[in-house]
């Protein structure tokens, strides 16, 4: 069944750092959106230009026919979804449920079976791209959940991202984003220790920026966050508090494959220093500032 914009009314929870410009572009595309946030100041900018505010996630849920989540941290997903004023308890049959956040596989696994026993629909559909992908409606969206389902949310998934994939059942979104988080991890220890070694070397870090990040040590991190580094601005595009939750699912995950994530690991421990020295809402690039001294 082809469906159309009137179809569907989103309803939108976590309107953060990322939340905010993917409830824009929703607006923009022309969809009614429905938005609730656990501070009702932040969506002010978003009901001006015509999103819906609602009280509670109930009313939000009950109210519309797809819910999209972006929130904190695998235990917000689990209230959202499965507490007694949660989405699953109020949505209606036939409901379409997408959780975008960075959230564990087994728990998108269980939301999936939990929303089909009540005739729903989930899809588990991290990003990756930060806040830049976000304003940009460049983010690459990694979905799991079933191949029909993701047809019917594909024009909405268009509006926000512009790699979007089908990776494979109920919590092959989340699988894959850990991919994404590990591969991070370590590269920004090295994109840290690259340019430390720079200003050491009495370099230009810029120009040195300016050579290496188009060869084979090129990658978002070092074109986006290096930049940001060498200009001391540790705003968060991704906070160090939500990538030291990433990692640790991403390592929990691996130790139950029996997998070795040494890199993983060491990045973990860097991120949680940073963090213990007051850094957990700086954006992950203050990595830096351990190598500066500064923190």
């Amino acid at each position: 069944m082809t469906h159309t914009k009137e179809d569907f009314i989103i309803g939108f929870v976590g309107t953060g750092v990322m939340g905010k410009s993917m409830v824009g572009h929703l607006l923009k595309a022309g969809y009614p959106v429905l938005v609730y946030n656990r501070t009702k100041a932040s969506a002010e900018d978003l009901i001006e230009m015509g999103a819906v505010w609602q009280d509670t996630i109930a009313e939000l849920a009950e109210r519309s026919n797809v819910v999209i989540t972006m929130v904190g941290y695998p235990k917000d997903v689990e209230e959202v979804y499965l507490g007694a004023d949660g989405i699953i308890k109020h949505a209606k049959a036939g409901s379409y449920l997408i959780d975008m956040t960075t959230s564990a596989p087994d728990l998108a696994k269980k939301i999936y079976k939990e929303a089909l026993d009540m005739g729903m629909y989930a899809l588990d559909a991290p990003v990756s791209g930060g806040d830049i992908g976000a304003k940009e409606a460049r983010l690459a969206i990694m979905v799991g959940g079933e191949e029909e389902h993701y047809k019917a949310m594909l024009p909405i998934f268009n509006c926000l991202g512009k790699n979007i994939v089908l990776q494979g059942s109920a919590g092959a979104g989340q699988y894959t984003k850990m991919c994404n988080q590990i591969a991070i991890a370590s590269n920004m220890v090295g994109v840290c220790e690259a340019m430390a070694y720079a200003q050491k070397a009495g370099l230009n870090p810029e120009n040195v920026l300016k050579s290496i990040e188009t060869g084979a040590a090129a990658s978002f991190s070092l074109s986006n966050l290096a930049p940001r580094m060498l200009a001391n601005n540790f705003a968060p595009g991704f906070y160090v508090k939500h990538f030291i939750k990433d990692m640790t699912i991403a390592l929990d995950s691996a130790q139950q494959m029996g997998l070795l994530t040494p890199g993983l690991a060491l990045a973990k421990t860097l991120y949680e220093k940073l963090a213990d020295q007051g850094e957990e809402n700086s954006g992950t690039q203050a990595l830096y500032k351990l190598y500066q001294g500064k923190s």
